[in-house]
């Protein structure tokens, strides 16, 4: 199936609500998913997102609010008559079961005919890369073995919509990037809706059309992985999305003000006269080395820096004290300051954001 040929698994929220006693879980959540869309509900713990996520299998009720699939409302309709894909972090795969007999469960339950069931496993087996391990039982197999298969039976009886929870949490870092890869590749393959909850910006920045950030039973911010990094809405997707700078800041005409009064790089402000944050990435953020004063940077010196790898990170000083982070790719070493050089930090204004709350 191609993604073309999908023409239903849209989700809409409306207003959703859960409460645990005097608790909020989930606080009047609303969003749409198109059909064929992959977005990712992306929070820290206690955020709501897998409450979100369970309201829409329906192994939760909400308190107020509504789920739709394609328009009709299935709010108070039980799991089992949804028909949607669910995906555990444990998989939950029956450990007496060979891997086609996993597969075919849910087949099974639904009463097809045995041909048709052994059609169905077959191709998705195949599909998924596991055609030849079909007689395998769960304790044979590797971990991200173990993820596909549950994939293959969450998409074997032709959901609309698949419903992931944080699949790849119990995984070492390199199988996560390479099956969250897979994951991608299956979606733009198999073509269907996938609401995907992480706690892992990195899975959700990487592999969604949408990424919806959720904070204490609330959407923060609904935008592509692109917008949610460089155009952070608020504070607190700015600190949880990725490393930032956040320097306080005064806007007065039209202008903004930094340290010492300073006039910094920002986009243009037509707003009330306020206190602000500038909020800029470590990359964006240029040290310039032996540099004399200019009037388009701050002036400082290195304090500190790190090796990572491919990238080494500086910590900068200014002189009224406040301390920023660069991140330079180890492409030059030759060229780079040390620590107690003098420099000057400059950044272009359209790479800075300005945030009021």
């Amino acid at each position: 199936m191609s993604g073309s040929d999908v023409k239903t698994g849209g989700i809409t929220l409306r207003n959703l609500q859960k409460r645990y006693g005097n608790a909020m879980a989930v606080d009047d959540v609303s969003l749409s998913v198109s059909p064929g869309e992959f977005i990712s509900l992306l929070g820290p713990s206690g955020s709501g997102k897998t409450t979100t996520l369970m309201m829409i299998a329906g192994f939760e009720l909400p308190n107020s609010g509504h789920v739709l699939l394609d328009d009709k409302d299935i709010t108070r309709l039980p799991p089992h008559r949804r028909e949607l894909g669910v995906i555990f972090q444990n998989y939950a795969l029956f450990p007496h079961m060979t891997v086609a007999e996993n597969v075919a469960y849910p087949l099974r339950m639904r009463r097809m005919a045995k041909v048709e069931i052994e059609t169905r496993v077959r191709r998705i087996l195949d599909q998924v890369h596991l055609g030849a391990l079909d007689t395998r039982y769960p304790h044979q197999m590797s971990g991200g073995q173990q993820q596909r298969v549950a994939i293959a039976r969450a998409l074997v009886f032709d959901p609309p919509v698949l419903l992931l929870d944080e699949p790849l949490g119990a995984l070492d870092k390199k199988l996560r990037e390479h099956l969250r890869n897979e994951i991608k590749t299956l979606h733009k393959e198999v073509g269907k809706t996938m609401i995907y909850v992480t706690h892992d910006q990195d899975e959700a920045l990487a592999m969604s059309d949408r990424v919806a950030v959720m904070h204490e039973g609330r959407i923060r911010q609904v935008s592509a992985p692109k917008d949610i990094y460089r155009r952070p809405v608020d504070l607190f997707v700015a600190g949880f999305v990725g490393e930032v700078n956040l320097i306080p800041v005064k806007l007065k005409s039209g202008i903004v003000h930094g340290p010492a009064d300073k006039t910094l790089p920002a986009p243009p402000w037509s707003g009330a006269d306020r206190d602000a944050t500038l909020c800029l990435r470590p990359e964006n953020l240029h040290l310039n080395k032996g540099l004399a004063r200019s009037p388009d940077g701050i002036q400082g010196s290195i304090v500190g820096m790190t090796f990572v790898g491919d990238a080494t990170i500086f910590e900068f000083r200014s002189e009224s004290g406040s301390r920023l982070t660069s991140k330079v790719l180890n492409v030059s070493a030759e060229t780079m300051p040390d620590v107690g050089d003098p420099c000057v930090a400059s950044w272009a204004a359209s790479d800075a954001t300005i945030l009021t709350e």
